[in-house]
């Protein structure tokens, strides 16, 4: 179990709730992760004009949430993180920003491009964290695809940083390094 009480481990499918505050922005994530059906909601507190909850609809199950500042400022975004439960356990993070404490707003990362120099190697098993205003991705590299796929004992981690796009924040790539 991690420190929200949610388990990280998929087979036993734990219901996920954190909560989780920055900039005087609160954040509660709530799943059930239920088997089939899955969702999580994302219940704001502290905007000025609306705190409305969002829900999604996922495929997998919630392993965490954290709370960040990625383009610094001041006015934070929460990251849900959700794990397929089986075949390649690959992660896929959900990101929902206070738009100048205001009202929340949903932007999300795409999939890895295996083609890119970036996700060369990626065959899932990742995991995401906020650090030190980033977002990481770590994933073992692997030679090979799917199930006949072979870990190469190499890890990569890619960070990202957020920027405005034309209709919502976007991701970008701020560095990638392997080990």
């Amino acid at each position: 179990m991690n420190e929200t009480g949610a388990t990280t481990d998929p087979k036993e499918s734990k219901a996920f709730a954190a909560t989780v505050e920055l900039h005087g922005v609160k954040f509660v994530v709530e799943s059930p992760n239920s088997a089939a059906g899955n969702k999580f909601t994302v219940t704001p507190s502290g905007l000025k004009e609306s705190n409305e909850p969002f829900t999604q609809s996922v495929g997998g199950d919630v392993y965490g949430a954290e709370v960040g500042d990625l383009n610094i400022d001041q006015s934070p975004e929460i990251y849900v993180f959700v794990r397929e439960r089986s075949g390649l356990k690959r992660s896929t993070v959900y990101g929902f920003a206070a738009n100048a404490k205001k009202s929340m707003s949903q932007f999300a990362l795409a999939d890895p491009d295996v083609k890119s120099k970036e996700y060369a190697g990626y065959n899932g098993e990742d995991e995401f964290a906020v650090v030190e205003n980033v977002l990481s991705r770590r994933f073992p590299i692997f030679e090979g695809t799917g199930a006949d796929a072979k870990k190469t004992g190499k890890t990569r981690i890619v960070q990202y940083k957020i920027k405005p796009g034309e209709a919502s924040w976007q991701f970008y790539v701020f560095r990638s390094d392997q080990y």
